[in-house]
C-alpha cells in the first residue's frame, strides 16, 4: 500500500510491525514479520533514513515508530521537495537544449564544424542515423514526443533497432502517454520491448531527441517540424546535458506494460494536470492538443470534464478552483 510513497514490501512490514509491537529484538520482530534478520535491519535502516522510526526516550538504544499521520506526511513533503528540485533541473536542461539548437542553427547543410554538423532532408538525417546505429557498440537512448509516429518513421526505424538489439545494445525509449492510443505506434513499441528493449510513456514530453553511446546527439532544428533537418553533435558538454534531460525525463515516465496509478473520482489524471498547466501558462487549445500529442477535440473533451469535475462554469474559474485544490 505504501510502495506508492517509495516504501518497499519489507519496509512497510517493518514498520507496520514497529508501530503494532516496538519491544524486542531484530530476532523477534523477523519472527513476526516472516522475515530474515537481514531484511528486518535493512528495513529498519531504511526507515530511519526516512525519518519514520526515531531513537526511543523511554527505551535508550531503542527505536520508536512516528506516529503515521506525522511521519508519512514528511515522507509527502519530502517527495514534493524533490520533485520541485527535478522539475527545476529539467528546466534548466531544456533551456540547455534551447540553447544548443539556436547557436547550431546557422552550420552549412550536412558539414560537421567543431563537432556538430547540421543535417538538411530526411535523407539526410535517415543516412546519418544509419551510420550511428551500425556503430553503436553500447547504448541508445531516445525522447520520441507527438504521440502516434508515421507509418514512415516506424518502417524506417525497424530494420536499425532489430539489428542494434539484436548485437545486445541497450535501447532505452521514451514515447508520450497518447501513443498508447495508436495501435501502430503501440504495436512498435511493444514489438521494441519483446526483443529486449525498454519503453516508457509521459503525457508531456521535450522535444525529440536520440543519443547514442552517450557520446553522439541528434535534435531537431525546429522541433515543430523535424523535417525540417536536424543536429548532430559529439561537443561532450552538449552531450551531457541532454542526457541528462532524457534520464530526468526517463525516470518521470511510466514503464509500458504498467497503468499509471488511477486518481480518485475527483483528482486529476497526469494528462489533464498537464492541459491544466500547458492552458494556464497562456497556450491555446490547438497549440496544447501538438504538445501533448492529442487531437484538439481530446483536448476539449478532457477540459469539459474537468469543468464538470470543478463545477466551473467558465475556464476561468476552472483555473481558480484547480489552483485552489492544488492542482496547479
Amino acid at each position: 500500500m505504501l510502495q506508492a510513497l517509495g516504501l518497499g514490501a519489507d519496509v512497510e512490514a517493518v514498520y507496520r510491525g514497529m508501530l503494532a509491537d516496538p519491544s524486542g529484538g531484530v530476532a523477534e520482530l523477523g519472527d513476526r514479520l516472516g522475515l530474515t534478520e537481514e531484511q528486518v535491519r535493512a528495513g529498519l535502516d531504511r526507515l530511519v533514513d526516512l525519518d519514520l522510526l526515531r531513537p526511543s526516550r523511554d527505551s535508550p538504544g531503542a527505536l520508536r515508530a512516528v506516529r503515521p499521520e506525522l511521519g508519512l506526511e514528511l515522507l509527502l513533503r519530502r517527495q514534493e521537495e524533490e520533485l520541485v528540485r527535478r522539475q527545476q533541473e529539467l528546466a534548466r536542461s531544456k533551456a540547455a537544449a534551447a540553447q544548443v539548437v539556436s547557436e547550431f542553427a546557422e552550420l552549412r547543410p550536412n558539414t560537421e564544424v567543431d563537432g556538430a554538423e547540421r543535417l538538411v532532408g530526411m535523407d539526410a538525417i535517415q543516412s546519418r542515423l544509419e551510420e550511428l546505429a551500425h556503430g553503436l557498440v553500447g547504448e541508445c537512448l531516445a525522447i520520441l514526443p507527438g504521440g502516434a509516429l508515421s507509418e514512415a518513421s516506424l518502417e524506417a526505424s525497424r530494420p536499425l533497432d532489430r539489428r542494434a538489439l539484436a548485437r545486445g545494445i541497450e535501447m532505452r525509449s521514451v514515447y508520450q502517454d497518447s501513443a498508447r492510443n495508436d495501435p501502430a505506434t503501440l504495436a512498435y513499441a511493444r514489438w521494441l520491448t519483446e526483443q529486449g528493449a525498454q519503453v516508457r510513456t509521459s503525457p508531456l514530453l521535450p522535444p525529440r531527441l536520440l543519443v547514442f553511446d552517450r557520446t553522439v546527439a541528434v535534435v531537431p532544428i525546429d522541433p515543430a517540424n523535424s523535417r525540417l533537418g536536424a543536429l548532430c553533435t559529439r561537443a561532450p558538454g552538449i552531450v551531457a546535458s541532454l542526457i541528462t534531460l532524457f534520464e530526468q525525463t526517463w525516470n518521470a515516465a511510466v514503464p509500458l506494460g504498467a497503468d499509471r496509478p488511477r486518481p480518485s473520482d475527483t483528482e486529476p489524471t497526469a494528462a489533464e494536470l498537464e492541459l491544466l498547466r500547458l492552458l494556464a501558462s497562456g497556450m491555446t487549445d490547438e497549440a496544447a492538443a501538438k504538445r501533448l500529442g492529442v487531437s484538439l477535440r481530446t483536448v476539449r473533451r478532457q477540459m469539459a470534464a474537468l469543468m464538470e469535475r470543478l463545477h466551473a462554469t467558465s475556464r476561468f474559474e476552472a483555473g481558480l478552483k484547480a489552483a485552489q485544490q492544488g492542482w496547479l
